[in-house]
Formats: C-alpha cells, sequence, structure tokens
C-alpha cells in the first residue's frame, strides 16, 4: 500500500497563468427571466485560472442566498436549489495561487414563480428498508423542485411521532437527531416538504432498522505539517493524532481547496505516512477522515502546508499573499543591428541578482557571450537573455532564473535612388524611390518629419523639395533633393492637329529661362494605357497620327525619361 503511495503523491507540474477575462455567462444569461428553480448556472472557462468561486445575493456582489463556495469546473449546481420568483445575481472569483483573487462583476437572472405545492421526496440515508443503521445517524433526503423547506416525523411504529413530531427543519436536506435513535428498533420516517402555496400531500413513510449502539469516530488533528506551516521538506512524513476506536483514515491532498489531483481518498490504517517528492514552493490542501464500521467522522477541517522555499509561487501565510523569486525581466523579441556602425550594445534595467547572455547556433547549442547587465553583439543570429536571483535554504542555493530569446536582424541606412514626378492637375505627385536592407519611412521638406510609411506624396506645390528616407531601426536618414527645373511646363497642354501650322506637332518646349533639360525619349500612350508612338526630342514631334490615320480628339499620356532617368508622366489633349 505504502509503494503505491509513493507514487500517487508526485506531484503534477504546472503553474497557473494570469487570467485577463472574467468568464461569460452560459446559461442562465445575464437578464434572464422564468429561470427554474432546479438550474445549474454555467459560464465560460478561462485559460489559467485552476477554480472559481460563487456566490448568490439578492444585490450585486451580495452572498445572502448562498455565500461564497468552490465551484466544480466551470458550473454549480444549488443544493438547496433557487428561491422562486427572485431576481439573483451571481458573482463568480477567479481563484489563483500565485496572484490576488479577481472578483468578477456581478450579473443577474430572475427565477420562475410557484405554480403549486411541492412533490415528495426520497430518504438517501439511510435507504428504505435498511438494516444494521448505527443509531447516532443523520438522516438526508433529496431536494423537491420548489421546496422552501421540509417537515420531519419519526416513530417507531407505522405512522408514530413517537420520536419526533412534524419537526420543521427549515430549507436543509439532512437532519441530524440530538440524541442516537433508538438501537435495534425499526424508525419509520416520514418527511414533507412545503412552500408558500402549501405542503406535499400523500407522501410515504420509509423504514430502517437499527443495530446496537457504536460511535462514529471524532476527527483527528494533523501532528505535521501544523496548518499553515511553510517550508516543509519535499519528502515529509504526514502525521496526525491517532483515534480510538478506528478502522484507518481517509486522506486526500490537493494542490487546490477542492482538488484530489496529489492523493484522492486513498484509505491508511496508520496514523502518518511517508511522502515523496512534492514539487517545492508549493501549497497543498490535505484532508484526513477517521472511519470505523459506524461510519466516517463527520466535519472533518481541511488544512494546508507549503513546501520549502524554491523560485515559488510560494504562500506567505503572515500577508496571505504569493510570493515568486524569480525576477521580473522587460526584454523585447527584437533588435536590429545597423550595418557598418560597430557592435550593437544592450543593456538591461531589470532588478535581478545576477544576468546572462547566450548567442544562439543554428543548432540550438547556446554560447555564454556575457555576465553582466550589459552585452555588445557584433553579428545578426538568435540571442537568449536571462536575469536570475537566488535563495538559500539549508546550506543550498537555488538560482531562481527568467529568461527570453531575441533576434537581431540587419538594418541600414537608405539609398534614394530616384525621384518620380506626375503632373496632376495644378499640382505634382512625387514617388520616392528607395533601395536598401531597412524598414523604411518617408517624409518632405522636414527632417523631422513627420514621417510616412508611403513612398508617394501627393499635392505637392511646384519647385524644389528636400525628400527624406529613414530606417525605422534607428540605422540613419537619407536625403535627396527634388527639383522640378519647369520640365512639366514645358510639354504642351493641347495641340490642334489641323493643317493651320498653329500647334499641328505636340513636343517638349523648353521653357525659357530654366536649366536645360535633355530627354533620351518620349512615349505616348492612349487613355488605356496603350503604347502608340515613341518621338525623339529633338524632332518636329507628333502630328497626332500613327501610320498614317488621324487619331481622334480626346486625352492622351506621356512618359519622358531625362538623361538622369528621372521620369516625367503628364497628359495633354488632341483637339480637331
Amino acid at each position: 500500500m505504502l509503494n503505491r503511495l509513493y507514487f500517487l503523491l508526485v506531484l503534477l507540474t504546472g503553474i497557473p497563468m494570469q487570467a485577463q477575462d472574467c468568464p461569460n455567462p452560459v446559461y442562465p444569461v445575464n437578464g434572464a427571466t422564468n429561470v427554474p428553480l432546479d438550474a445549474t448556472i454555467d459560464w465560460e472557462t478561462v485559460d489559467g485560472v485552476p477554480s472559481y468561486n460563487i456566490a448568490l445575493g439578492t444585490n450585486p456582489g451580495s452572498d445572502d442566498i448562498l455565500s461564497s463556495q468552490f465551484a466544480s469546473g466551470s458550473s454549480y449546481t444549488p443544493l438547496l436549489g433557487l428561491p422562486a420568483n427572485t431576481t439573483i445575481y451571481v458573482t463568480i472569483t477567479l481563484f489563483f495561487f500565485n496572484q490576488p483573487n479577481i472578483t468578477c462583476p456581478s450579473y443577474s437572472f430572475t427565477t420562475a414563480p410557484l405554480t403549486t405545492t411541492p412533490n415528495c421526496t426520497q430518504i438517501t440515508n439511510p435507504l428504505d428498508m435498511a438494516t444494521d443503521v448505527n443509531p447516532n445517524t443523520s438522516i438526508s433526503w433529496s431536494y423537491v423542485y420548489g421546496a422552501e423547506g421540509y417537515r420531519i416525523s419519526l416513530g417507531t411504529s407505522p405512522g408514530g411521532t413517537e420520536v419526533l413530531n412534524n419537526f420543521d427543519v427549515g430549507n436543509t436536506l439532512t437532519y441530524n437527531p440530538p440524541i442516537d435513535l433508538p438501537p435495534q428498533t425499526t424508525i419509520y420516517v416520514s418527511i414533507v416538504p412545503y412552500n408558500s402555496l402549501g405542503s406535499a400531500i400523500g407522501c410515504n413513510q420509509q423504514q430502517f432498522t437499527t443495530r446496537t449502539e457504536s460511535e462514529i469516530p471524532d476527527c483527528t488533528t494533523i501532528v505535521y505539517p501544523q496548518n499553515g506551516e511553510t517550508n516543509v521538506p519535499l519528502s515529509p512524513i504526514l502525521e496526525w493524532d491517532a483515534v480510538s476506536d478506528v478502522t484507518g483514515y481517509i486522506v486526500t491532498i490537493g494542490t487546490t481547496p477542492t482538488s484530489s489531483d496529489i492523493l484522492d481518498g486513498s484509505i491508511l490504517y496508520t496514523n502518518s505516512t511517508p511522502v515523496v517528492n512534492f514539487e517545492p514552493n508549493k501549497t497543498f490542501f490535505i484532508t484526513i477522515t477517521p472511519f470505523n464500521d459506524a461510519g466516517q467522522a463527520e466535519g472533518c477541517t481541511q488544512t494546508s502546508f507549503t513546501t520549502l522555499l524554491g523560485c515559488g509561487p510560494y504562500l506567505d501565510f503572515d500577508t496571505e499573499e504569493y510570493v515568486t523569486i524569480n525576477p521580473e525581466i522587460n526584454m523585447p523579441g527584437t533588435f536590429s543591428f545597423c550595418q557598418n556602425e560597430g557592435p550593437l550594445v544592450i543593456s538591461s534595467t531589470d532588478i535581478a541578482e545576477g544576468f546572462r547572455w547566450y548567442q544562439i547556433d543554428e543548432f540550438e547549442n547556446e554560447t555564454l557571450i556575457s555576465s553582466s547587465n550589459e552585452v555588445s553583439i557584433n553579428e545578426n543570429g538568435r540571442y537568449r537573455y536571462e536575469a536570475y536571483n537566488t535563495v538559500s535554504h539549508d546550506g543550498n542555493i537555488i538560482e531562481c532564473t527568467s529568461s527570453q530569446v531575441f533576434e537581431v536582424i540587419p538594418s541600414e541606412m537608405a539609398t534614394i535612388d530616384n525621384i518620380t514626378a506626375q503632373s496632376i492637375g495644378s499640382f505634382l505627385q512625387l514617388t520616392v524611390i528607395a533601395s536598401g536592407n531597412g524598414n523604411y519611412e518617408y517624409a518632405i521638406d522636414n527632417i523631422d518629419g513627420p514621417y510616412f510609411d508611403s513612398n508617394i506624396f501627393n499635392n505637392v506645390q511646384p519647385g524644389s523639395h528636400m525628400l527624406y528616407v529613414r530606417d525605422k531601426n534607428g540605422c540613419g536618414i537619407a536625403r535627396k533633393e527634388f527639383t522640378q527645373d519647369l520640365t512639366v511646363e514645358g510639354f504642351p497642354k493641347f495641340f490642334t492637329p489641323n493643317g493651320d501650322t498653329v500647334n499641328d506637332y505636340w513636343q517638349f518646349i523648353q521653357p525659357p529661362e530654366s536649366e536645360k533639360v535633355i530627354f533620351k525619349s518620349i512615349q505616348i500612350f492612349d487613355r488605356y494605357g496603350k503604347f502608340l508612338k515613341q518621338i525623339s526630342p529633338y524632332s518636329q514631334g507628333w502630328d497626332g497620327t500613327i501610320s498614317g490615320r488621324k487619331l481622334p480628339s480626346g486625352d492622351y499620356w506621356f512618359l519622358a525619361i531625362d538623361e538622369s532617368d528621372r521620369e516625367i508622366k503628364g497628359h495633354f489633349t488632341l483637339k480637331r
């Protein structure tokens, strides 16, 4: 038995994450009406939440209907049902061990009204016709829809009330007689549910027979570890006071008050047991219930303890807060390395006892490159930053670390290859053509910005402008001046090839008093972008024909490329 227990008591790993959101109600939904009195209250689960508490009241946040209870999973069924025709406020609390609990805003629903008296109930303990029942037994029965209370009668003859006569126990599902029942006697039980509309009718008696007197055992008191004790060794010997007239002990251990993930009701026949390999810095909840042939001890108290100090989280019983030794770190996942500017120096501002920086190769091997809060990096790639605190216990030093893997990526100042201009009405559209290994943003006429992700500037006034390209990773700002040189104005807006010798040809005309512009080519397109003709800048120009065929009146487009590869785009009109 003990060997089996050794394996059962190995702690499951995992630390809950901080919840970010409160759950939404599933049933009843917020504002629901006419909700059945036996409804099960369901809500969505939230990742990382180990357990939930639920309270019910007649006002937001109150618990006058149901005091705060641990729920099993993300639902709860009130054992006594819900009060009729009542607006009920539900308050869900997210329960944590490594951070403060989060109490969510209350939501409400309204229950259905009573429409009839309740039905009869059924006794669940002792069972009908049971024998050999302990005379000090308690009596339990099932919930009945719409019941607001129960009256119980006990007798030693059919229909008799010699022991208890129509006693109102209120809205509860169990009754423990103040004195033991007569031994070796048949007991007749009648339980009648009632509500504000009346009592159940025609409820049958049930019966059971007692045996000779014997007592269920009392609860025990844990000796080690005591309730709230900290720094408990990872392999302790659990010990509790021996109880007389006991057959054994039912032991349950869990990592939450409602769980039994470590030990689930195992039966031990001594008042101590060794345990191996508890996890450090973990709080455990233990319940020990003595039992004998008369039954189990009732109302035994749950206790808790925390294993020896490690990195955490562990419960500080003085402050009732959970403590974590690992340092909090703030390190981004990406850094940019500006080429040709020397090493990238990264400094940590985190508060910790020590630091380490590792370079990670393609095979995931790590090489230590710094043991201070600062590191110099000369090449791109993947790295890992680590900060740590230490804690000492019984001469052993435990190192508690937090780490972040990050990547160093290359970046450089841009090169502005070209600035193209297009005439749109009386304004220009400038497009900045830049190249380089970086992430760039663009500004015009002001080195301080504003900067934009788009490399196109619209509604630009004719004239000269300075264009800026800035590397977002801080590797520099490139600049280049755009000079309009009145080239756009040198192209006619229209021509009339009608043979009157006035505006019969369309061709670039060098504006007077401006810097001379030399074009390598001038191409003409129709309004659908179809190429029509290329003319020489030194020719007479275009006469509005293609292969001797006159083209119709309308708008046409041109693309001119000068000797520095600047592009000038625009449109003109052919009139006949």
